[in-house]
């Protein structure tokens, strides 16, 4: 879609509105009523062939009387009439349309094909088409409102925020969170069924946008999964935070997504994987969505380092403690120099600390807001700070908002400093939150949404971005199911180690195989129709010598006969006993709409019953990667639990790196999966019993 054309939806410079309506609350009532109250300066071409005039504006009869060319007209008519009227507008060269009505592809199989009429229309004449399914879009830079939804005027100065959102409600929903928060918007956006535009296209056009620094995302459902990541890593570049909100963790939200937008949701888990991985700020709810927007517009970027927290209770310095441990919230404690510029500043009875509880001093000692500020913002180990205070009353907000406000506009500080109210609903003066936020402060009415979206930010500016270090397999693969034999002949060789042994053809060449690695063995069945060679029977442990390996030969071709006949079996694996260790599952996938994607976990039990697994970004560093492990919830023993002996992490992120490698050199592989990869104590290494890998 080319930037062009979706201008004069955005900014357009004529607007038709088809069914316009003399009645108060109507669709097409409501949306002229917009545009007048916003001072639209452009044509409104009046479509109603009942009325001769509304509101003193003259009305035309159909769209076939429109002037050509009209930049874009807004359908506010019932469902079934609006295919036909696309069809007209396109006739007029109108170059954009917004489509309010529902019924479309999240109503059936008739509704699915009225809208890809639209979109081969759209596609056909270059038109723009925002919705079906949509509240329409509101430019606050231009004042230009096309939507149906009462749009207050909302001053603009400065840089914005986006708003990009499938749902309708939704994007009305946080417009007004973020002009209760003082926040300038510069463009509401609303996709719907997204027929032929998606949100893709707006954050592109978001991007390039001069008046916008934040774009806030609600989506469902990304259709073009690829295409955003490489928009989100371009807004990382030009500095801009996109902060998602995408409904979907559980099955139900799933199916919801799947009836409210047309399209089947994705898998959540590896939607967060790759949209973080990119620089995105994935958020839980709306009220996160707003706060977080609300700190990457109004302060200081969050940098690298730890959080100060400056409190008046000692009971609440213990909650933030809690609170930031489950957050990951690093809260340093003062180094040596912090520590002196800290204990020349505060009373004895105070002690240094991270939090740090000022108590009720500063009701009689004021300036110690600035004297406790001064050296937390001086310190580069503190990448931001969060005064959690208590408001009271009028009486005691101002004896404590105002000094605070004069020590910040003094320190002038360049890292953020967030206001949290401990007691949410006390009154205290709004000239004092004009004041903060005019400084660059957010305020939060509880300090654990300060912390919550503090958070967020945090871990966005902790991701290294790594460059990728391609490893192509050379080897020529048949499509489908390469066998574990096969497999372990394309891995082993670039660094992926497997238990000794080799592939038999003949109970001679396993013998042969068998006295070379030592007993006992195991044997393995070998076949591209046996991806689950235990189910069959076609996985024999600890056979210990010849006489049993001969048994063990026949009995497993018997197991495997006996589960389907019709499988043919290429050899068998012929593999040496190893020693026991923990064990993990690694795989790699390279997912059609997301692209490349890692997974790591615990085995067994832990993998099918706990879900004990992360998915990962196959760029990450080597320490991404280990502290992801850690994170895991059997994390713990890694490094040892309970007397058992560290593990060689190492060795397991390594084994991960190469993994994404290969998959990042090698499109034609759909998937690896080493499962089980036993993983033994510190500088011992791991080892994957078994392979597989599906080619395309």
């Amino acid at each position: 879609m080319g930037e062009r054309s979706l201008e004069r939806l955005l900014n357009p410079r004529s607007v038709a509105i088809v069914g316009a309506s003399p009645t108060p609350g109507a669709l097409g009532n409501s949306v002229l009523a917009n545009l007048e109250r916003h001072g639209f300066q452009g044509d409104i071409h009046l479509i109603n062939p009942k009325r001769d005039a509304i509101g003193g504006r003259s009305c035309l009869k159909s769209i076939a009387e429109l002037p050509e060319g009209v930049d874009a007209a807004v359908l506010a008519i019932p469902g079934p009439a609006v295919l036909g009227a696309v069809r007209e507008l396109a006739e007029r060269g109108v170059g954009a349309a917004v489509i309010f009505a529902a019924g479309f592809a999240e109503g059936g199989e008739d509704g699915l094909a009225a809208q890809r009429e639209i979109a081969r229309i759209a596609d056909e004449c270059s038109m723009v088409i925002e919705g079906p399914n949509c509240l329409g879009m509101t430019n606050f830079v231009a004042g230009i409102p096309l939507t149906f939804v009462e749009t207050p005027l909302h001053p603009f100065s400065g840089e914005g925020i986006g708003i990009v959102s499938q749902s309708g409600a939704m994007a009305v929903v946080l417009g007004t969170t973020l002009m209760a928060k003082g926040l300038p918007i510069s463009l509401s956006i609303s996709t719907g069924n997204e027929a032929a535009s998606s949100v893709e296209d707006y954050v592109e056009h978001l991007i390039a946008d001069a008046d916008t620094r934040v774009i806030a995302m609600i989506v469902e459902q990304f259709r073009k999964p690829v295409r955003f990541l490489a928009l989100a890593a371009r807004a990382r570049t030009a500095g801009k935070t996109i902060v998602l909100l995408h409904p979907g963790k559980s099955s139900a939200a799933r199916e919801s997504a799947a009836t409210h937008t047309g399209a089947m949701a994705g898998d959540y888990a590896l939607m967060r994987a790759k949209v973080e991985r990119a620089g995105v700020v994935l958020v839980d709810g709306l009220e996160e969505l707003g706060d977080v927007a609300d700190i990457a517009l109004r302060a200081r970027p969050v940098g690298a380092g730890g959080i100060a927290v400056l409190t008046e209770s000692g009971a609440f310095k213990a909650l933030t403690l809690d609170l930031c441990e489950q957050l990951g919230l690093d809260l340093p404690a003062m180094g040596e120099l912090t520590t002196t510029s800290m204990r020349n500043a505060i009373p004895d009875f105070i002690p240094v600390s991270n939090p740090m509880d000022l108590t009720a001093q500063a009701l009689v000692d004021p300036d110690l807001y600035r004297r406790t500020l001064e050296p937390l913002l001086a310190d580069p180990t503190y990448a931001a700070v969060v005064l959690g205070i208590i408001q009271t009353d009028e009486t005691t907000a101002a004896r404590k908002f105002l000094p605070i406000i004069d020590a910040i506009r003094a320190l002038a500080p360049q890292k953020p400093v967030l206001f949290a109210g401990l007691d949410d609903g006390a009154a205290f003066n709004p000239d004092y939150l004009s004041g903060l936020r005019a400084l660059g402060v957010p305020y939060f009415p509880s300090p654990d949404r300060a912390l919550r979206a503090l958070a967020h930010l945090s871990r966005l500016s902790g991701r290294e971005m790594a460059a990728s270090d391609a490893l192509p397999i050379a080897i020529q693969m048949s499509a489908g199911v390469v066998p574990e034999y096969r497999a372990k002949a394309l891995l082993g060789p670039i660094g992926i180690a497997f238990p000794e042994g080799g592939f038999a053809a003949t109970l001679d060449e396993a013998r042969s195989i068998a006295a070379r690695v030592g007993y006992p063995v195991a044997i393995k069945a070998q076949s591209a129709a046996l991806s689950h060679k235990s189910d069959a029977g076609g996985v024999i442990l600890g056979i210990g010598d010849a006489g049993a390996l001969a048994a063990a030969w026949d009995r497993l071709f018997e197991n495997v006969a006996a589960y389907d006949s019709a499988i043919a079996v290429d050899g068998v694996q012929i593999e040496k006993m190893g020693a026991r260790g923990v064990e993990l599952i690694v795989g790699a996938r390279n997912d059609p709409e997301w692209g490349p994607i890692l997974l790591a976990g615990f085995g067994g039990v832990q993998a099918e019953l706990l879900q004990d697994v992360c998915l990962l970004a196959p760029d990450l560093t080597h320490a991404a990667i280990v502290g992801e492990l850690r994170q895991l919830k059997s994390g713990a023993l890694l490094d040892g639990y309970r007397g058992s002996p560290a593990l060689d992490v190492d060795a397991v992120a390594t084994l991960i790196a190469t993994l994404g490698r290969i998959l990042l050199g090698t499109p034609a592989i759909r998937e690896i999966d080493l499962n089980p990869v036993v993983v033994y104590p510190v500088g011992q290494g791991v080892v994957a019993l078994d392979a597989l890998i599906l080619a395309e």
